[in-house]
């Protein structure tokens, strides 16, 4: 009986998602390999949408035109405006707004964000409580460090902004407009306009060193 209640709910599950897709496609979404993508009954879809396969789309979602969505992608609670790039392997939690003209690549995690128009966070990134301006650019591993063990912290990420990779950002804090931030760097004060922020360990270097061998 058990095993019975389970199989039904499979398959009303199942249909109910069948639905939900013929739904989309009736209004020209571009579901690539439908039966892949998981959506919910709240999304709001636009047009000139691609969907491609392994995306998961939860609760209050919604989405403008010319959008694409790439595999194994998971969004819930966000906005997505037009002229938007998403993915492949990108969460997007709640809270989260991509302004026209964004991109979230590959591995990138953001919550409780803005990402400004034509702004960039490409790859293996976490952003959060963060706000970004327009025509920045988040290199590749940049973190906000936005929780300190009791709160969680705001960063906020103006206009023009380049920020090497592999960047810490510890908030509270704030980067203001046509600054550049170099690769490496562990941010814990706040960046003025037009200014270079570099804060990384001097390399040093051994010369004619000897390498230890393990003994036989």
């Amino acid at each position: 009986m058990k095993l019975n209640n389970k199989f039904n709910k499979v398959k009303k599950y199942k249909s109910k998602q069948d639905k939900l897709r013929n739904i989309a496609l009736n209004k020209g979404v571009n579901l690539i390999a439908p039966e892949t993508i998981f959506l919910s009954e709240d999304t709001t879809l636009g047009k000139n949408i691609t969907i491609e396969p392994y995306v998961v789309i939860g609760l209050k979602v919604k989405i403008g035109n010319n959008v694409n969505i790439k595999s194994f992608s998971h969004i819930e609670g966000a906005i997505i405006e037009n002229n938007v790039d998403v993915g492949p392997y990108a969460r997007l939690r709640p809270g989260t707004i991509l302004k026209s003209g964004s991109k979230i690549g590959n591995f990138v995690e953001t919550k409780k964000s803005k990402i400004g128009k034509n702004s960039k966070v490409n790859h293996l990134s976490y952003i959060g409580d963060t706000t970004i301006g327009t025509n920045s650019n988040i290199g590749a591993g940049t973190i906000t460090c936005n929780y300190d063990g009791v709160n969680k912290n705001k960063t906020k990420i103006s206009d023009n902004v380049f920020i090497g990779s592999n960047t810490s950002i510890v908030a509270p804090l704030k980067i203001e407009k046509n600054s550049i931030i170099g690769a490496g760097s562990v941010l814990t004060k706040n960046v003025k306009k037009n200014s270079l922020a570099i804060s990384r360990s001097p390399q040093l270097e051994v010369k004619n060193y000897k390498r230890k061998r393990k003994k036989r």
